[in-house]
């Protein structure tokens, strides 16, 4: 539709609808929400049996009433939680229903917080050191657990309210660095990366119900993310090109850099079936000033070296090389960026495609009834895409989302071949590819959902300590 006031011509506005997608869940079975595909035939690695953990040996770290707490929470939500008229009922974590998996306790698996210990944390009453000393006393508690004969293979550290709430974040100005945040969940996954074991955070106010929460909505959520973290699938994209290696960029500053020194902050690369690896890249200097420009971009050296690392690394981790590369990041394609990217895939994959997704909030549809717009629904101005991520779920008769929903924008797009809308759907299943969640889907795909968590954690581990590659761990 091109609309043309007074005889002047204005933009061309069209818009389409893209179907909810699918997901693969056991046997076969298909469904939009994962939540339903779990409850209806268990998660897509429980049959045929591919990578289904059976057990989760689970380990815990606590004092002696948060690990009670902790143990008992766990084991209740593992018997199916009834949910409400606005949430799915929880089936539960057991073998013959929900995650067809099991929960294993054992007091070899535990390692507790001494009273005296959590005392020297609280007393101590310097921001940065009362943080760092929870943060040796983690550490050691994980070497203990880490070293047993069979060790957990998954860690539930279940802090008590008062210690998490005095080491939660800590801001404190470093006289050769200068300001730095740092972040107590980020940190500890960090730590707990040198001893090759998942991590998940219970807090006390979680395991007492005190949230305020729908109960059966935060199991669904815990126990997906630890079924991941146990090395299952809870579900699988359906529709995704075949030989396809998706490739999401972002970039952060190393703790403990000058703050003109930034660094690749992971290169997450994932294949059709979903499965992916994080890469950390190389430093470069970055003046925001200088280049005009807050978004960092690489020369065309340094893209050129950082995708011919993700296709070594994705051959190595994968056992084949991808035929076709999408990469996505949150900023315009610099003409050096550009080029650097094209000349590191020529001669290696038959067919490419580099987007910049942007979330923004100065354009939307207007509806002409009560609802917010379609999720799947996308339009064109002109040369841009809009695609809404978020919005009305028709299938369901639900709305998915938080505030009123707006449009990602497809910002810049070069590529060879394939059809635009055939990019917004690949999109839209990435972005219900998050397994830390049970959300149907999310504002962006997962290759940019996760850039600034998994660059919060990247930034806490030393330079010469290379990073695990496996998402589980950063989860």
């Amino acid at each position: 539709m091109r609309n043309t006031i007074r005889g002047m011509t204005g933009p061309t506005l069209k818009s389409k609808y893209i179907e909810e997608p699918v997901l693969l869940f056991a046997e076969g079975y298909k469904h939009i929400d994962p939540k339903y595909g779990i409850l209806a035939a268990g998660p897509k690695s429980y049959y045929p049996l591919d990578k289904h953990p059976t057990e989760i040996r689970v380990g815990l770290i606590g004092s002696a009433e948060t690990l009670e707490l902790a143990e008992a929470w766990m084991v209740r939500g593992a018997e199916g939680i009834e949910g409400d008229k606005d949430y799915l009922r929880f089936p539960g974590f057991q073998r013959d229903r929900g995650f067809r998996s099991h929960l294993s306790f054992d007091a070899n698996w535990t390692a507790q917080l001494f009273q005296s210990e959590i005392t020297d944390v609280l007393s101590c009453r310097q921001k940065r050191q009362r943080f760092e000393m929870l943060l040796t006393l983690l550490d050691d508690k994980l070497n203990l657990l880490a070293n047993k004969d069979r060790s957990p293979e998954c860690i539930v550290v279940a802090l008590p309210d008062d210690v998490y709430g005095a080491c939660r974040v800590v801001d404190y100005a470093d006289p050769e660095f200068g300001w730095t945040h740092r972040d107590l969940r980020r940190a500890l996954k960090a730590i707990a990366m040198k001893y090759r074991i998942p991590t998940q955070i219970l807090r006390q106010v979680t395991s007492e119900d005190r949230t305020g929460d729908i109960i059966s909505k935060i199991y669904w959520n815990y126990f997906t993310g630890m079924y991941f973290k146990a090395g299952g699938f809870p579900w699988g994209p359906v529709g995704l090109t075949p030989g396809t290696c998706y490739i999401g960029i972002s970039f952060y500053r190393p703790l403990g850099s000058v703050s003109s020194t930034m660094q690749t902050s992971l290169v997450q690369a994932f294949d059709e079936h979903g499965d992916g690896l994080v890469l950390r890249g190389y430093e470069f200097e970055w003046d925001p000033h200088k280049e005009k420009s807050r978004s960092p971009h690489l020369t065309e050296e340094q893209a050129h070296q950082l995708v011919e690392l993700v296709l070594r690394q994705y051959t190595t981790e994968m056992g084949q090389t991808p035929q076709r590369v999408v990469v996505h990041k949150t900023s315009r394609y610099w003409p050096a960026e550009r080029e650097g990217v094209i000349a590191a895939l020529k001669g290696k994959v038959r067919q490419y495609d580099l987007l910049a997704l942007t979330g923004q909030s100065t354009v939307r549809l207007l509806t002409t009834n009560k609802y917010p717009p379609l999720r799947g629904t996308y339009f064109s101005v002109d040369n841009l895409d809009y695609l809404y991520t978020t919005g009305y779920v028709a299938e369901l008769g639900q709305f998915h989302g938080m505030h009123v929903p707006s449009p990602i924008q497809i910002a810049d797009h070069v590529g060879q071949d394939t059809p635009r809308q055939r990019l917004l759907e690949e999109i839209l299943i990435l972005t219900k590819m998050n397994w830390n969640s049970s959300r149907l889907g999310g504002l962006m795909p997962i290759t940019i959902r996760f850039a600034q968590l998994v660059g919060d954690i990247m930034r806490e581990i030393p330079r010469d300590r290379t990073p695990l590659t496996n998402f589980k761990y950063y989860m």
